[in-house]
């Protein structure tokens, strides 16, 4: 599961090292204690939006940029889990054009030893998930 809390965290604590910032510092700066900071930081703690607004200014970063960040990483983490959860198994032909699977049904139907042609409604080929 994608815990928003855990994206926040992650992008407020890139933004604050790209400055070169220590939590002291930017915990100072906002008005929060130095562990609450840590705790959002590390996506423990769900952060208020006061309290995003005084990190933003802290940081010297509108919050609208630190979300745009935060739907990125969102959008970038459901496409992850979403080819996760892809199927295994496809149809035989399922990635054929038109034309291919023309061409393999005349060559299926050509043979004239063995058991009749397959069907591409029930033969599954295995296809390996990256």
């Amino acid at each position: 599961m994608i815990l928003l809390r855990r994206l926040l965290g992650d992008v407020l604590r890139r933004q604050r090292q790209r400055q070169g910032r220590t939590l002291r510092e930017v915990s100072s700066s906002a008005r929060v204690s130095l562990g609450y900071l840590s705790e959002v930081e590390r996506g423990q703690k769900e952060a208020s939006s006061e309290l995003l607004a005084a990190i933003c200014d802290a940081l010297d970063v509108r919050m609208s940029v630190l979300m745009r960040e935060v739907s990125d990483e969102l959008a970038l983490a459901e496409l992850a889990s979403a080819e996760a959860m892809r199927p295994v198994l496809e149809p035989v032909g399922a990635g054929f054009t038109p034309n291919e699977r023309a061409a393999a049904e005349r060559q299926n139907n050509d043979r004239s030893s063995g058991p009749g042609p397959i069907s591409s409604d029930n033969a599954v080929s295995v296809v390996v998930a990256a």
